[in-house]
């Protein structure tokens, strides 16, 4: 995973040098663009708390981070990592509600409920229950920031993807709920909708998504580049950028928003 090429600037946005670093909790942290968001906070001098589901992963995470092996829409075992933060911390200031899954690629004929609910469990209960977690400790604090990861597919829709675009979407709708129940105790939350990330979660989605289009792999990325305005995929790394950003001090009116980080998708459904 390629870390940060600028901590300075980075830096500087989240208040390097504060008597308190900022606190960071990073739901599907320890690989992926969630990772990615760790190494940017961690370069910005944040303190960094991520979860995951894998446990080697967890286990082998960079010096100085902390981390937790647990399930997003498991509420036990969220609340039983709230309770954690608590004690180590004794407070949150930034959370990147982030875990998902990419669910089933098919027609919505064929899409199994169970492989329906499986997907928005992750996806959109993921994000309520730290954000129902989370609320508390920042509005007891007056301040802080929650980041909740979309997806194009929650601005757009996404064919053959059902249950991954209506959880995406309701991401959207959970967060600007969010945004007006919290701001009047200091609080703010954001969207960020990433793009196509390159990655190898991204190569699954190509794979999956090339066998239900009778396409090549190949034929899917291209597909994917030319239908953004800059004619490119995205790297983890932006997306992590624009999270230090909107956790910052430099984004205190900042509350609200869905922010694409897609190079601008003019064609989200590629099909030659």
């Amino acid at each position: 995973m390629q870390r940060c090429q600028c901590p300075k600037v980075l830096a500087g946005l989240l208040g390097r040098g504060a008597e308190v670093a900022k606190r960071v909790l990073i739901t599907a942290g320890a690989s992926g663009i969630g990772y990615a968001m760790g190494a940017a906070f961690a370069d910005a001098g944040a303190e960094v708390w991520v979860t995951d589901i894998d446990a080697g992963a967890v286990e082998n995470l960079p010096e100085g981070w902390r981390g937790t092996c647990v399930n997003v829409a498991d509420e036990p075992g969220m609340a039983a990592l709230f309770d954690q933060i608590s004690g180590v911390w004794g407070g949150l200031d930034v959370l990147c509600a982030n875990a998902g899954i990419a669910g089933p690629t098919a027609r919505i004929e064929d899409v199994a409920l169970a492989d329906w609910r499986t997907c928005v469990s992750v996806n959109l209960e993921g994000a309520f229950l730290a954000a129902k977690y989370a609320a508390p400790m920042m509005k007891a604090a007056g301040k802080g920031a929650m980041i909740l990861t979309s997806s194009t597919a929650g601005i757009h829709g996404y064919p053959n993807r059902a249950p991954y675009a209506a959880a995406k979407w309701a991401v959207i709708g959970l967060m600007k709920t969010l945004a007006m129940e919290l701001g009047p105790y200091g609080v703010r939350a954001n969207v960020i909708c990433p793009g196509a990330v390159e990655g190898p979660r991204m190569e699954g989605v190509l794979e999956r998504e090339a066998a239900a289009k009778e396409m090549t792999r190949d034929q899917v990325y291209e597909g994917y580049a030319s239908g953004t305005s800059m004619r490119s995929f995205v790297e983890a790394r932006d997306i992590a950028h624009m999270a230090v950003f909107l956790g910052s001090d430099g984004a205190r009116l900042v509350s609200g928003q869905v922010i694409a980080v897609d190079g601008h998708t003019e064609n989200p459904d590629p099909k030659v």
